[in-house]
């Protein structure tokens, strides 16, 4: 089953440049740049729909519509599909060769799921005008399956199978919970991305000069409304972006002492040395990435550098999981 191997390095590869590709279209507001699913005004390419997208932007100058915002959410979506007929690919071939490979083909079949319901999320954020909800859960879907792959690819691979690498079962348990504490914050960060709330607080580490400022917690974690408003319909206020900034701080600040912790662990466990110098290099990255977000007013290169390290740190988790998990 080598060609189920490379296909699934393949699209595993993809994966993590979709998610990254998707940062970038969201963080340059390009997230409405074809207001309809899946093509664009109704055509295949931007090019084909260059005249109802030039009337778009006469009709409104400083809206969600340009020719090269089009391009970049097309080019995402473009990518997206191919990542998902890759899928498809795994999933077929997973079933034909259900015998062949080493833990049948459920897994590949979630992961066809998970695709299917990634497509409807990408239509939603569109057709429901970049609703957080949907933006995060689209996000975080992205995740799962950057997360899945890497471990259908481990688990494919001979020598990454129960009982190469050596088990340290007291480190199990820390281990998910790093990985659960990862997740959150990736959640808490696509609630931060979703709700422009980046530059509710541009200074470090205070923020708006306090250490609290006022906060609004019940309208900035309010889960169902509309981009930029309350649940009744009201603009979002301030004190409700300061919130929803100050918690990404604060569980960034938990998440970074209790990967410190853990890898201080690996760093004194045979076997696991490597893969707690690759996680200290990645939290060191991205909490430089963090404060250089806030500090130099979110420039899109790092916001999007921000959001593919997080990527990387949570397959760093699923790595160190799977190679401590029980026979």
């Amino acid at each position: 089953m080598a060609a189920y191997r490379n296909l699934i390095l393949l699209a595993l590869m993809l994966t993590l440049g979709v998610v990254s590709l998707g940062a970038f279209v969201r963080l340059s507001d390009a997230g409405l740049g074809c207001p309809d699913w899946p093509g664009c005004y109704g055509k295949l390419t931007p090019h084909h729909a260059a005249e109802a997208i030039e009337a778009a932007v006469a009709a409104q100058p400083d809206g969600p519509v340009t020719h090269a915002k089009a391009w970049k959410e097309m080019v995402h979506r473009y990518l997206a599909g191919a990542l998902g007929m890759l899928v498809l690919g795994l999933a077929v071939m997973a079933w034909r060769g259900r015998r062949d490979t080493r833990g049948g083909p459920a897994l590949s079949l979630l992961l066809l799921g998970l695709i299917v319901f990634q497509a409807l999320l990408g239509m939603w954020t569109v057709t429901q005008l970049l609703k957080p909800l949907v933006v995060t859960a689209h996000l975080l879907g992205g995740m799962a399956t950057l997360s899945l792959l890497l471990w259908l690819w481990l688990r494919e691979r001979g020598d990454a199978s129960p009982g190469y690498f050596a088990r340290v079962d007291h480190l199990r348990g820390s281990a998910i919970l790093a990985l659960a504490l990862v997740v959150i914050q990736i959640a808490l960060g696509g609630w931060v991305s979703s709700n422009y709330a980046a530059l509710a607080c541009t200074d470090f580490p205070l923020c708006q000069g306090e250490w609290a400022p006022a906060m609004d917690f019940a309208h900035g974690f309010a889960l169902q409304r509309e981009l930029g408003e309350t649940a009744s319909g009201e603009l979002l206020p301030l004190p409700a972006l300061s919130a929803i900034h100050w918690t990404h701080r604060v569980m960034a600040l938990i998440v970074a002492l209790y990967l410190a912790w853990l890898i201080s662990r690996l760093l004194r466990t045979p076997g696991y040395a490597a893969l707690g110098l690759a996680l200290a290099a990645l939290l060191a990255l991205q909490v430089t990435l963090g404060i250089g977000n806030v500090l130099l007013s979110l420039p899109l290169g790092l916001a999007v550098a921000h959001n593919t390290v997080a990527a990387l740190l949570l397959a760093a988790l699923v790595v160190l999981n799977y190679r401590l998990r029980g026979r």
